[in-house]
């Protein structure tokens, strides 16, 4: 999962805070791709419910159910068995009441072998996290944009420009904090805000579209490889263009084997 032979824990987000080493984060949905992130220096994996949009075909995370987290958070940590592994508890399974929160929220843990859950939310949620927490399961927070309110905050758009949101998005961060929150994801946030942040809290905060002044980044991963193409926003960067790479390896294939070039002789048996 990362550079040194010893795998991340919890403490050890804080602890590279305090450091000044940015963390990395990125999605990650099934063991094939958990093989291949567990040997790069990735710190963090997230299995996120935007799996509902990625794999399913969705157009929002709302829809994403628990047992679907579960069973993609059970494939990452089959193919990356040293990796830190947080999953995000999809809608309606933390927001209903504290005890149900405990009860899901330790079904993934339990049933797919990761180290914590995220959530979205931020003062409202702050008992919620802490009764997590006191339970000995790990809480990742999210603020800014938060998709599974999206249609509340009235589509997906920069958060915290309005007046007085930057004071109750501070506020809500460091009721997290108090709350035990190991880190918090801020999404779509003018930099600056997000930067006002990131120093006020002893925790990492792990920005998308969020601006350099986070303590980490995290990007989907078919997004940064190219793989999801009709998405394109600002803060996306592509690291590879994966997805031209598939349309021409079908493409080879296809010619092949209408070609009579595959499968040749020394692809058969004897």
């Amino acid at each position: 999962m990362n550079s040194d032979a010893r795998p991340r824990g919890i403490l050890d987000l804080v602890a590279m805070k305090a450091a000044g080493r940015r963390i990395v984060m990125l999605t990650c949905y099934d063991a094939a791709f958990a093989r291949l992130l567990d040997h790069t220096a990735t710190d963090v994996l997230l299995v996120g419910d935007s799996l509902n949009q990625v794999l399913a075909g969705h157009e929002t995370t709302l829809s994403a159910t628990l047992e679907q987290m579960i069973y993609h958070a059970a494939s990452v940590r089959r193919g990356a068995p040293r990796g830190l592994i947080f999953v995000d508890l999809p809608f309606l399974t933390y927001q209903v009441s504290i005890p149900e929160a405990i009860r899901n929220a330790g079904r993934v843990l339990q049933e797919s072998g990761a180290n914590g859950v995220k959530l979205e939310g931020g003062q409202p949620m702050a008992d919620t996290v802490r009764a997590l927490v006191e339970r000995g399961i790990p809480v990742m927070g999210h603020l800014g944009l938060t998709p599974q309110s999206v249609h509340a905050l009235g589509g997906y758009r920069v958060q915290g420009r309005e007046a007085g949101a930057g004071e109750r998005l501070l506020a809500d961060a460091r009721a997290l904090e108090s709350a035990g929150a190991c880190a918090i994801v801020l999404e779509l946030l003018p930099s600056a805000l997000a930067e006002q942040i990131s120093t006020s809290l002893t925790i990492p905060t792990i920005g998308i579209g969020a601006g350099p002044g986070c303590d980490g980044q995290v990007l989907v991963l078919h997004d940064m490889l190219g793989l999801n193409e009709a998405f394109k926003p600002k803060f996306l960067k592509l690291y590879a263009r994966l997805g031209e790479s598939v349309r021409s390896a079908v493409e080879s294939f296809a010619e092949e084997v209408r070609g009579r070039a595959y499968p040749g002789k020394d692809h058969g048996f004897d």
